[in-house]
């Protein structure tokens, strides 16, 4: 039979999907009106979603509440979290939940057959049938809930929920997104928070969180996905038989309501907070917001992301350029949001003052009427195009599986029109039509209708204010402190019995039976077999080349890598600032713009980096290899143009253009300044890990805190450190540039081979030959600090690392269990479930590296003694068979993650460079397979090791690390 004969569905419509090898169907139950999209090719890497439309009625965060909360126990799966049974003990090779500003999507993805069907089951089950209406602690655990411990106590909210907002409030970047879309849209449900404004998460009712779910968890308000290679016909019974058939269709009304255009450009000003020693000047955004057309417009909606790029986020593009060179903020952001139904184009100046604002608008305004004028650069549309297309058709999104990245694509315009779910799957008509536009105005018009003469758009500010979090601090706490005054001894006697009741909860584990209902692969149904290394040595030209034989679809991935482990400590931040610069500078030929176009024309990207290799078989010797890398990426006969221009950079780069130089410096700190508040937890571990490790020393010092440090240094005192900057990039530079310093890293199939033999060759020609300097091995000196470093955020992000060889201890590969054992047992729940925090997990690597992060973390020194009771609980660790296999099945999942061509020559190259052979995979392996739990009891002493090192830094709260700073050898301000 087929899948268009079932009596339960009815077709709509059916799509050839060529471009995606698949073919495309879209059906509706018939009894309840739930939308299927099917998407049928080879594709083993199976994917399902659930998602509904979830527009918040006001800022309580009831969606994201929701997200967290029906993921903790259902009718069939009444264990208290599936969610985190399934993340140890399947083959997922996804497994999430996401809530956005109109939308909450369930995704999973496998490439077992079985485990796919168990992951589709729980999740359905979850979303219909949760066990939020028989456990209200649910709710107060994800939510929010009062937490008084004594009577005498002070008054606090917690919750997983509540603690990861205020997180996410801490940002800048963060604060400005919110109004930004909160401006834009106010008579709809985008002039609300969706994930939830800690000053009213605390006004949302149980009642209330229910009725939400009981209004909008239905299959009528359902849309659900299915892709890649499986029995359709089967999964659609099975979804009919044993979910929707059991549901009737309801109306209700979760329409996403279109905003009428502004007659007049709507301005704000808004403060976000820093520390009290953070600086105001030169800390403030301003931002340029339109409302772009809707996301049902295909053309419209491909045509400005080309925009973004040719306007704004390319380098030199003249937007950027034109606000850069008129020392309009020292970031220029741009980004088009057109994943909501009316798509956003943002320009963003980031470290500007607030005088700067009208003119930053004028200079918006007078270049963008230059270029309706003149005409736009045809050379970076062309760019722009090619870019977005070889993305497209490249179809890698690293270690996210395709089939659910065109699902959550898909939902760009299902969502908002029924019946047009895979407009923007068929992208190739649309990048001919854009191409045929570049010479008719029709991108000028666009500029001209949408940026100039549209008025539906925002233009908002926000502005630095000391103390605003430790202000904002005090007034909560003495609201707390208020409420808590007026309640009767009684009442204070509830809370204290209601804190109790909800970590008696929390403790109480759950019933036998009511685990093993959650299902759990046998491990015969785990391969022995390790994926294969494709590393052959080979010799280009006299060059040593590692070639991966891998089928790439005619893309060659070419990475040209450069020893840098002659340059001395004292100078590792200008290797970090030449692998910054490279690309990003005029060359003898091409100003950087022109550069940037002429790459993207003709190729898939140039792209550089610092990557550190430990040799495996040296680990007591603390050895390890630097390398700076250029990455790029073509088609086949395109090859020769890419590594032209790889040598371009390389050997006509301009590293004394000092103007530049100074743009480059500013951008640089901003990032960073964004990537430690969003990632404050992989940052702290890389410092703690400094102390100790000349390796994380050197990675310290080339991208983390260190070398932000030095980065903010030179680019302050620029006029005084330009001379020795300008100096030491060349000297770097001429010292590793040489073909006797070079190796190569290809990954192509047989035939790409031929493709780079011209190329490579014209490199080793052009690069320097002058003598060597005699070459002096780099030595690091580690140094303990245990480092408190303060932020104006609300929330911590809390390491303790250390290295176990040191200690005495052994790697073996059940510390790859004891991983997931720790970041979804005993992290999870005392850290995350118990402490609030919103993330929480460990690691344990082949040079003895060990850590314990957590994120987005509301506590400090409690998260500290967390981590010490981590050895005690392994001393005590005792589980049946059924929850040992689970654990193993959960690492090899972790392990055995699809690749796409260019990650398995990059794993092979990393084994090569790493010195691990697959003979030491393959004993691993067995080790995982074989574990025991006395196994698992005998890594205490690993753990003791890690613990032993007594290293830890913290990023977060000024006022937390203030509280408690006899925990730090140094205390410290990180902006």
């Amino acid at each position: 039979m087929s899948i268009y004969d079932l009596d339960a569905y009815e077709l709509i419509l059916k799509e050839d999907l060529s471009d995606l090898k698949s073919k495309g169907s879209l059906l509706r139950h018939k009894k309840t009106g739930a939308r299927v999209l099917l998407m049928e090719n080879d594709d083993e890497n199976k994917v399902f979603s659930i998602g509904f439309r979830t527009p918040p009625s006001d800022s309580t965060g009831v969606p994201h509440i929701m997200e967290h909360s029906v993921l903790c126990g259902s009718r069939d799966f009444p264990v208290k979290d599936p969610f985190v049974e399934l993340v140890k003990g399947s083959l997922n090779t996804f497994l999430n939940a996401m809530t956005y500003p109109d939308k909450t999507v369930y995704p999973v993805a496998s490439c077992n057959d079985k485990d796919f069907q168990n992951l589709m089951h729980v999740y359905m089950d979850a979303v219909f049938y949760p066990n939020i209406y028989e456990h209200e602690e649910i709710f107060r655990q994800e939510g929010w809930s009062y937490k008084l411990d004594s009577p005498d106590a002070d008054l606090e909210y917690n919750g997983v929920v509540y603690n990861e907002m205020k997180g996410a409030f801490s940002s800048p970047e963060g604060v400005l997104d919110r109004v930004v879309l909160n401006s834009l849209f106010p008579d709809t449900s985008y002039a609300n928070e969706s994930g939830g404004d800690p000053e009213f998460i605390p006004e949302l009712t149980y009642e209330q969180f229910l009725n939400f779910h009981r209004k909008y968890y239905h299959p009528s308000n359902s849309y659900i996905y299915l892709y890649g290679d499986m029995d359709m016909e089967e999964k659609l019974q099975w979804l009919d038989r044993e979910y929707l058939s059991r549901f009737d269709q309801i109306s209700l009304d979760s329409e996403i309501k279109y905003q009428e255009p502004f007659e007049k450009v709507k301005e704000l000003e808004i403060e976000y907070s820093i520390s009290s020693e953070e600086g105001e000047e030169d800390n403030t955004y301003l931002s340029y917001n339109k409302v772009i057309g809707t996301s049902l417009d295909e053309k419209l909606y491909l045509a400005f992301q080309i925009l973004d790029y040719a306007l704004l986020s390319a380098p030199g593009a003249p937007l950027k350029k034109a606000l850069v060179d008129a020392g309009i903020g020292k970031d220029i952001m741009g980004s088009y949001d057109n994943g909501i139904y009316q798509p956003i184009f943002s320009v963003i100046a980031k470290n500007a003052n607030v005088e700067q604002k009208e003119a930053f608008l004028s200079i918006i305004e007078g270049t963008l009427k230059d270029i309706v004028e003149k005409g736009i650069d045809k050379k970076a549309l062309e760019a722009g195009i090619n870019y977005h297309e070889f993305r497209f058709r490249e179809a890698d999104f690293g270690n996210y599986p395709k089939g659910l990245m065109y699902g959550l694509q898909m939902f760009d315009s299902w969502l908002y029109d029924e019946e047009k779910p895979f407009i923007h799957m068929q992208a190739i008509p649309t990048f001919d039509f854009l191409k045929e536009q570049m010479d008719t105005g029709y991108f000028e018009s666009l500029i001209q209708t949408y940026l100039l003469d549209n008025t539906h758009a925002s233009v908002v500010v926000v502005k630095p204010e000391k103390g605003r979090t430790a202000r904002q601090d005090k007034e909560l706490a003495d609201k707390l402190q208020a409420y808590k005054r007026n309640l009767s001894q009684e009442e204070i006697n509830k809370l204290v019995e209601d804190t109790k009741s909800l970590l008696a909860y929390q403790e109480e584990e759950s019933p036998k039976e009511d685990q093993e209902k959650i299902p759990v692969l046998s491990p015969e149904d785990i391969s022995r077999e390790i994926a294969p290394i494709c590393n052959e040595e080979k010799e280009l030209d006299g060059i040593k080349m590692i070639h991966h034989n891998v089928e790439t679809n005619g893309i060659g991935y070419i990475t040209l890598m450069f020893d840098l482990s002659g340059v001395p400590e004292e100078k590792l931040v200008y290797a970090g600032l030449l692998q910054a610069v490279l690309g990003m500078i005029d060359t003898n030929h091409y100003g950087y713009g022109e550069l940037f176009n002429e790459i993207n024309v003709h190729t898939g990207g140039i792209g550089t980096s610092l990557e550190l290799y430990a040799d495996v078989t040296k680990v007591k010797e603390k050895e390890f290899r630097a390398t700076l890398e250029m990455k790029g990426k073509a088609l086949y006969p395109k090859m020769d143009i890419l590594l032209a221009m790889m040598r371009e950079i390389l050997m006509e780069s301009k590293l004394d253009d000092e103007k530049r130089l100074k743009e480059i410096l500013a951008m640089l700190k901003s990032r960073m300044q964004m990537s430690f508040q969003s990632s404050g937890h992989t940052t702290s571990a890389l410092r703690a890990l400094s102390y100790d490790s000349p390796l994380a020393k050197f990675k310290d010092d080339t991208e983390g805190i260190g070398f932000y440090q030095a980065v903010k240094e030179i680019e302050e005192n620029f006029e005084e450190k330009k001379a020795e900057l300008i100096w030491n990039l060349k000297a770097i530079a001429m010292d590793i540039f040489r073909a006797d310093n070079m190796m190569i890293s290809y990954t192509s199939a047989e035939e790409g081979l031929e493709s780079i033999k011209p190329g490579v060759g014209k490199i080793k020609s052009g690069l320097h030959e002058e003598p060597k300097s005699e070459e002096t091995p780099c030595i690091i000196h580690c140094k303990k600090r245990n480092e408190g470093f303060k932020t104006s955020s609300k929330v911590q992000y809390v390491a303790r690392v250390g290295n176990f060889i040191d200690h005495g201890a052994d790697y073996n590969g059940a510390l790859q269990i004891l991983k997931v054992i720790l970041s979804y047992d005993y992290l999870w729940q005392n850290v995350r479930v118990k402490g609030g925090a919103y993330g929480c997990m460990s690691s344990f690597n082949r040079i003895g590296e060990g850590y314990f992060i957590s994120y987005r973390d509301p506590n400090l020194r409690k998260t500290m003694e967390t981590y010490e009771g981590v050895v005690d609980y392994l001393r005590k660790f005792t589980v049946d068979e059924r929850d040992m296999n689970k654990y193993i099945i959960g690492t090899i999942s972790n392990i055995d993650r699809p690749m796409t061509p260019a990650t398995k020559g990059d794993r092979s190259m990393n084994l090569y460079m790493n010195h691990v052979s697959a003979d030491m995979i393959r004993k691993e392996r067995m080790e995982i397979l074989g574990a025991q739990q006395e196994d698992i009891r005998a890594l205490a002493g690993v753990v003791e090791a890690v613990l032993a090192a007594d290293q830890l830094c913290v990023i977060g709260s000024e006022e937390k690390i203030e509280e408690q700073k006899d925990m730090f050898g140094e205390v410290k301000t990180l902006f």
